[in-house]
């Protein structure tokens, strides 16, 4: 079982960027679930919100402690909120920022974890340009199929098409295709200097 937990705040789309993932897992043939967990209900409060996708049916409901992944959609929660909580040292991490991993302050994390598997992307940036809002969930789960391999981008580009439709749909695809191949490129950047 492959497990995602979302950090964001109210407001940026979390609870739907968790659904769009089970909508793109389920596509491709896997068991999915998605649910949030809400502290006060309000915009611009922190939000978490919960994927699993798995080959055969998933029984467990309880809140992701041990994510495999971890994409975080606001950058200002590093240092309010243990994000990184149950993480092991070869998960994922995918974090909307234009600033480097030392810029934010992760020299940390950066000791602990595989270069490959921890990246920023400049999501809220891509969906302002493609989307004319800086909404950054549909372009994270683009670039989470890039970081992680877990899903097609074709998947993600059909869940995204599922859940929005017209001139929406088609600018949340193109920010998910710009944010896949910039976190491609970024991965490749990493490998290169190592």
């Amino acid at each position: 079982m492959f497990q995602v937990r979302i950090h964001g705040r109210g407001g940026q789309g979390v609870v739907t960027a968790a659904e769009m993932l089970s909508v793109a897992a389920f596509d491709e043939g896997r068991y999915a679930q998605a649910f949030p967990s809400f502290g006060s209900e309000r915009m611009g409060a922190p939000v978490v919100a919960f994927c699993r996708m798995d080959t055969r049916e998933i029984r467990l409901r309880e809140p992701v402690m041990r994510p495999d992944a971890l994409i975080i959609q606001d950058a200002t929660l590093l240092h309010q909120v243990d994000l990184f909580a149950g993480l092991p040292s070869d998960g994922y991490i995918l974090i909307n920022s234009t600033r480097s991993l030392g810029e934010l302050g992760l020299e940390d994390l950066l000791a602990r974890h595989s270069m490959e598997r921890v990246c920023t992307v400049a999501a809220s940036e891509l969906a302002m340009r493609h989307l004319g809002r800086p909404l950054p969930n549909a372009a994270l789960l683009g670039g989470f199929a890039a970081i992680t391999g877990q899903l097609s981008i074709g998947s993600v580009a059909g869940a995204i098409h599922a859940k929005f439709s017209g001139k929406v749909s088609e600018a949340n695809v193109a920010a998910a295709r710009a944010a896949f191949e910039s976190v491609l490129e970024s991965l490749a950047r990493s490998k290169a200097h190592a």
